[in-house]
């Protein structure tokens, strides 16, 4: 039988003293949600939690990319690709794609997130040179131009190789090291923080109808298999950040499920990331038909996923996204 805690996360300096902190973070819980598979939850202060659930709930993350978690962090989003959901073909080319990853860089994002292989639903799979002549001389450029650490988006090893060959310093794999059977080896090998993000199914196939028993409890279950898979591989668990997969392999109920839940992930002990940013659902809740008119939409879920802890948001829109968590610091004490 399955049992979860999913900590309360509130915000504000009106901290009562015996509140946990999550995640060395800004978030405080004084309750938690425990969950019982097929029985659902109940609300307990987290003075009954298992000491362990405590631990690993209240424990301060590791810095990744030389990036402190104690707060929000942005992960500007770089798709040297022809065929990405919302800006495809618009930096596919060397010059725009610098350009952008330097405007991004300038207006305030932490990290930058370079991928050569769209993962929108229905995208095909691009072979290995093509993706490596895409991204290498991509973080070649950033690594000489800007002082922002890139990460790269890949399933597979040889794109790594070359890509912390170029001065990449982190690895965002969609498919949580399971696509590629060397690339945890490069990984562990490398040193750098690893992201392993939930998809159920590959970016061609994972909307055909997808199902889960419990959506959360389903996601949570496979990060932390994977969390394990990457240690035994010789990835050290402080490197790791995890990825619910908004949108990868989900229905609308399904996105909306994780999305009131993410602070069940902090049991996990690895910094949180998300990437919500222009996606299909929040054009359908908000009638947006074209991508790049998501913004708001997109600042709100971003918004959202921070009251709840999350550490990371992979975003399109960083100068705005910025403001937005500017204000949003202030408004709530956290200043």
């Amino acid at each position: 039988m399955g049992v979860y805690f999913r900590p309360l996360v509130q915000i504000g300096q009106a901290r009562p003293a015996d509140a946990l902190r999550i995640a060395g973070g800004w978030g405080w819980a004084t309750h938690a949600e425990r969950i019982v598979r097929e029985r659902g939850g109940a609300v307990v202060p987290v003075s009954v939690l298992p000491e362990d659930i405590r631990s690993r709930l209240s424990a301060a993350r590791a810095p990744v990319a030389g990036l402190g978690m104690d707060r929000p962090r942005l992960m500007g989003i770089v798709n040297v690709t022809p065929d990405s959901f919302s800006d495809g073909g618009l930096y596919a080319a060397p010059e725009a794609a610098a350009r952008h990853g330097a405007a991004l860089a300038a207006g305030g994002a932490d990290i930058l997130d370079i991928g050569g292989e769209s993962t929108r639903p229905g995208a095909e799979t691009v072979p290995v040179a093509d993706e490596v002549a895409r991204v290498a001389p991509e973080i070649g450029a950033l690594h000489r131009e800007v002082q922002t650490p890139s990460s790269l988006a890949t399933r597979k090893a040889a794109v790594a190789v070359a890509a912390f060959q170029a001065g990449a310093a982190m690895l965002n794999d969609v498919a949580a090291l399971t696509y590629d059977a060397g690339i945890a080896e490069v990984a562990a090998l490398q040193g750098a923080p690893v992201c392993l993000m939930h998809a159920q199914g590959d970016p061609a196939t994972m909307q055909d109808a997808p199902r889960y028993d419990d959506v959360l409890l389903d996601v949570y279950d496979f990060l932390d298999r994977r969390i394990d898979a990457a240690v035994a591989a010789g990835i050290d668990r402080a490197r790791i950040v995890v990825d619910p997969g908004i949108g990868f392999g989900k229905t609308l109920d399904h996105n909306l499920a994780l999305l009131r839940g993410l602070s069940l992930f902090h049991g996990l002990g690895c910094p949180i990331l998300i990437g919500a940013s222009r996606k299909r659902f929040i054009g359908t809740l908000s009638g947006a038909e074209a991508a790049d008119a998501r913004m708001p939409g997109s600042m709100a879920v971003a918004l959202a996923a921070v009251a709840q802890g999350v550490q990371i948001l992979r975003v399109h829109d960083i100068v705005e996204t910025r403001q937005a968590l500017a204000l949003w610091t202030a408004a709530t004490g956290q200043a």
